[in-house]
């Protein structure tokens, strides 16, 4: 080996833990071969292919792309995928997309127990990470790889690979080499405070020959850069519930005067105002240890452990919520309750390899615990419908002045998610002419979500306090109703996480068990109908999949005690004489029997050409799907005015997507060019659609099928090196998206609803899918060389990303949830440049150079116009050391 090759593979080491790549260091310095572009091996289809040879559409971030990137987080990689998008909160936060299959609408606020399960898997190694709006945000330590599948993986990755699947593959332990790094960086972003991370690596053989472990350490302290302005909350006679204040000064048509501002009725936030308010910690550990049993057999055994804690929150606000609506500073907000998300997870896995005779036998299993304690500020809630309901008391019943409390309101959700996975898969060697692949699934899958709203203000009903006051909520603790001892309740049993009454300014809850079992027989076949040219490809998989949820959700509307009436025993389970139970079989989930299985084949077809070496044409035809679930209360609503009654759906199926994909990967000119892509149409059916209708059906979202949409796009990657030690990566995607057909909502009759204060709730024919850029694109160019034995890099970036639409609904009222936003398209620039020698290796890099406000997300999920917005210009400096 020459001195430069051996000082490439010692900052390999260093800064990717592999001696595959070169991280900080230049590549493609060297003479003869070095300027070909590097093959990458994926197990995309889950045998090791070179990536030109498999005929799906994929984009794969080696390590040495990871590191050039100084990629950390999804964030950091995320912008150099065309076809990626996502909806984000924060970190740990966001729903991911893949070629714009998103309708969107839910914040991440008990997303776990009535949201749409994700339609695109995550996965570390073999194991799922899916949970309802809250992506696995895996740091991105010691990886030998991410691969983003585009398209239904259904087949072989089954339900929530419908449009795609995002993996990220870890470096594995070596026999016989023993080997470390040490990597750390500091950063300073404009208008925020500075970052710092450290990660360390070491491989060690404990018995030659036999068995290795690895071990990877990261901690990276992110500052923040939202800050908290400080201000007022004040009640308005344009509150939309102001009705139930009864001041007098805010009746008739208007203009209104200002209604006065006291301590008992208002809100400042002056013990939270600050600056940078949202930093955000990754800690974690990740041991493996490989055992090689003999020639033909070994098993790993890996171990993670991650911790991520953000305070604040990742969005801007423009406004605030008054009337007229006050401008805020660039990256401000108003919060008057302390916000944060502590996000933290471990797992277990293990994968054994064999051989019997000439099959191969793979088994992976892993068991996956996640635990999440998430509080958000719900403040702007008392200017929705129902806001003062709860937080004023009108003279008209109190029989003295109209009076309103404080205006506060938060929300606080835990949550723990486990998954237990097992697969079997056997096939064939890889250089026979009729290849073929079967495995057998199976996966518990369960959510445990409690989630408490806190916005009720008006006095708690006690031993002293017995009228002008809201009976406490909570779950039904007796056999018997207490406002009629000897009459039992209608639910003899609820099953949930918390049994007990909840806090007095509680005003609604969530308590939700949900989850699936599933098993799956999958199969797939190769034939090289011409050995080497022409290839058709088979597979299917039949799942079996069992739905079920328990639980119960809990509303104080109604709970309030009127002058003449007396309060009653904690939990409010009972109207206002007489005596009608307040809680009927609607709100019990556990007693609604919410037990469906779904079963049935997803498949998927493939013809594969290769009219001369290095050139790849491919046609694919594949299906993919997602589980379907329930709603909380499926209650039926009469709004005010309307002549018809609309029932809720209790459950929402399954929704699938069928992919019609021509594609090529090509390489010329002696391997130093590069051009792949593919043409597509998907056609998403029966898609699950979240809506939040509060003008007519009630004030709780609820999740139905119905509407068709249609995909056509087509995206390309090239990659060339021109000259010796250049390189240019570009990528870019055009996405038509529309809706081809909008059905109704129909009545208990079966009548059409035409109630012109709906809206569209899934938008007009022909309109896009949220999150859907018509155009994405990315551009890098990289210099690397030598001089004086240091290896050396310069490197500039720029990704731009079309408008887009956050919602496909299109209601009425502004700033309140489904109410759809047209995000502005974005340009941004990076840049880098850096150095290696011996052991050392030094990086300099700029993201963000101009400074751009990008809008990657708007949503009114708490009742104002957030914008999710991308870091600002961070610049900062990576040192790493071999030892």
């Amino acid at each position: 080996m020459s001195y430069k090759n051996s000082v490439r593979y010692a900052i390999a080491a260093v800064l990717g833990g592999s001696p595959a790549v070169v991280a900080l260091a230049a590549t493609g310095t060297e003479a003869g071969d070095s300027d070909m572009i590097q093959e990458i091996t994926v197990t995309a289809q889950r045998r090791s292919e070179n990536l030109q040879d498999v005929p799906i559409a994929i984009q794969a971030l080696t390590a040495e792309t990871l590191s050039q990137l100084n990629v950390q987080t999804i964030d950091d990689f995320i912008r150099y995928l065309p076809n990626v998008t996502m909806a984000s909160s924060g970190p740990g936060q966001s729903s991911i997309y893949m070629r714009g299959l998103s309708t969107t609408l839910p914040g991440t606020q008990g997303s776990g127990g009535i949201g749409s399960f994700p339609n695109v898997a995550v996965y570390l190694d073999d194991q799922s990470g899916a949970l309802p709006g809250r992506n696995l945000d895996i740091y991105a330590a010691d990886l030998e790889r991410i691969e983003v599948l585009e398209g239904p993986q259904g087949t072989l990755f089954g339900s929530g690979a419908e449009s795609g699947v995002l993996r990220y593959i870890t470096n594995k332990p070596k026999l016989d080499v023993t080997e470390g790094s040490m990597t750390a960086a500091y950063e300073i972003t404009a208008h925020g405070d500075p970052s710092t991370n450290a990660t360390g690596v070491i491989n060690l053989p404990l018995i030659d020959h036999t068995l290795a472990a690895r071990l990877v350490i990261y901690d990276d302290h992110r500052g923040g850069y939202i800050n908290n302005v400080p201000g007022v909350f004040s009640r308005q006679c344009t509150d939309t519930g102001i009705h139930y204040a009864g001041y007098a000064q805010c009746a008739g048509p208007g203009p209104y005067p200002a209604l006065p501002v006291t301590a008992q009725n208002s809100a400042n936030n002056y013990n939270l105002a600050g600056n940078a308010i949202n930093p955000v910690t990754y800690r974690g550990v990740r041991g493996s240890l490989l055992w090689e049993v003999n020639d033909n057999w070994n098993a790993l055994l890996t171990q993670s452990y991650q911790s991520l804690e953000a305070d604040g929150v990742f969005y801007e606000t423009p406004y605030t919520s008054s009337t007229p609506a006050q401008a805020l500073p660039d990256l401000s907000v108003q919060l008057f309750v302390p916000t944060y998300d502590k996000d933290r997870f471990e797992n277990t896995a293990l994968t054994v390899n064999g051989k019997i005779g000439d099959l191969k036998l793979v088994y992976t299993g892993g068991y996956l615990v996640r635990h999440i304690a998430n509080q958000g500020d719900y403040t702007n809630y008392a200017r929705g419908v129902y806001g003062d309901y709860y937080q004023c008391i009108p003279g008209s019943v109190s029989g003295a002045a109209s009076k309103c409390y404080s205006p506060i309101g938060y929300w606080r959700d835990v949550e723990s998610n486990s998954h237990d996975s097992q697969e079997f898969r056997l096939s064939t060697p890889d250089d026979w002419r009729l290849r073929g692949l079967m495995g057998l699934f199976w996966e518990q899958y369960q959510i445990n979500e409690n989630i408490d709203w806190f916005y009720k203000g008006d006095p708690a009903c006690s031993a002293t306090v017995t009228s002008l006051c809201f009976v406490d909520v909570g779950p039904p603790n007796s056999s018997a109703n207490p406002l009629n001892p000897g009459s039992p309740l209608t639910y003899p049993y609820v099953q949930v996480n918390n049994p007990n009454v909840r806090p007095d300014n509680e005003s609604y809850f969530d308590d939700i068990i949900r989850g699936y079992r599933q098993k799956a027989i999958f199969g797939s076949a190769d034939f090289d109908i011409i050995p080497k040219r022409l290839t058709l490809t088979v597979g299917t998989r039949y799942y079996w999949l069992n739905t079920t949820e328990v639980g119960f959700s809990g509303s104080s509307f109604n709970c309030f005690i009127y002058p003449g009436s007396t309060a009653y025993p904690a939990p409010c389970v009972g109207n206002q004489p007489p005596n009608t139970p307040r809680y009927n079989d609607s709100n019990n989930e556990t007693s609604d029997n919410l037990n469906k299985t779904y079963k049935g084949f997803r498949s998927r077809a493939n013809l594969s050409w290769k009219p001369i070496e290095d050139v790849l044409i491919y046609y694919t035809w594949s299906q993919g799907y997602r589980p379907g679930g329930y709603n909380r209360g499926a209650l039926q609503k009469t709004p005010p005015g309307a002549n018809y009654t609309y029932q809720e759906p209790q459950a929402f199926a399954p929704d699938y997507l069928t992919n019609n994909e021509l594609g090529w990967k090509t390489q010329w000119l002696d391997h130093r060019f590069e051009f792949n892509g593919a043409v597509y149409q998907e056609d998403w059916k029966n898609v699950q659609t979240e809506l939040f209708e509060s003008c007519c059906f009630g004030n709780l979202s609820f999740v139905l099928n119905g509407p068709n949409y249609r995909v056509r796009g087509v995206e390309t990657q090239l990659v060339a090196h021109p000259l010796h030690g250049l390189s240019v990566i570009a990528a870019a995607a055009w996405n038509s998206s529309s809706l081809v057909s909008e059905p109704p909502l129909f009545d208990v009759t079966g009548k059409p609803i035409t109630d012109p204060r709906i809206g569209q709730p899934f938008g007009a024919t022909g309109s896009p899918l949220a999150q859907s850029p018509p155009f994405q694109g990315t551009l890098r160019v990289r210099y690397d060389f030598v001089l004086n034995d240091y290896n050396l890099f310069v490197q500039v970036g720029g990704q731009h990303q079309a408008h887009a639409y956050s919602a496909t609904s299109r209601t009425n009222v502004p700033n309140q949830p489904g109410y759809a936003y047209d995000e502005p398209g974005f340009s941004t620039y990076d840049a880098s440049g850096g150095f290696a020698k011996d052991r050392w290796a030094v990086q300099i890099y700029g993201e963000n150079l101009t400074d751009v406000r990008a809008d990657l997300y708007e949503n009114p999920n708490q009742f104002i116009d957030a914008k999710t917005v991308n870091r600002p210009r961070t610049a900062g400096v990576r040192v790493a050391y071999k030892f």
